[in-house]
């Protein structure tokens, strides 16, 4: 995607919306968690990979509740008991 600036407006309540082509080209989904913070003078929004709790590894993660755990993490806790 070549830079582009897009120009949105905030609702009464604070929203914006990020425009389609973005959320095409970083695969952003309904309810997909988004990371909200600032630098300098602009505000930086990153989407959050999935990462286990342990590790922070994105690979071979396996839900535990509303946890990711990876496939090594999890062998190692069953080794434990």
């Amino acid at each position: 995607m070549k830079h582009s600036c897009f120009v949105r407006k905030i609702d009464e309540l604070g929203r914006i919306v990020l425009p389609m082509e973005l959320r095409q080209f970083f695969d952003i989904k309904e309810k997909d968690p988004l990371e909200i913070s600032f630098e300098d003078n602009g505000i930086l929004i990153k989407k959050i990979k999935p990462s286990c709790v342990f590790c922070s590894s994105n690979s071979n993660l396996k839900a535990y509740g509303n946890k990711n755990i990876c496939k090594k993490c999890l062998r190692d806790l069953v080794e434990i008991k």
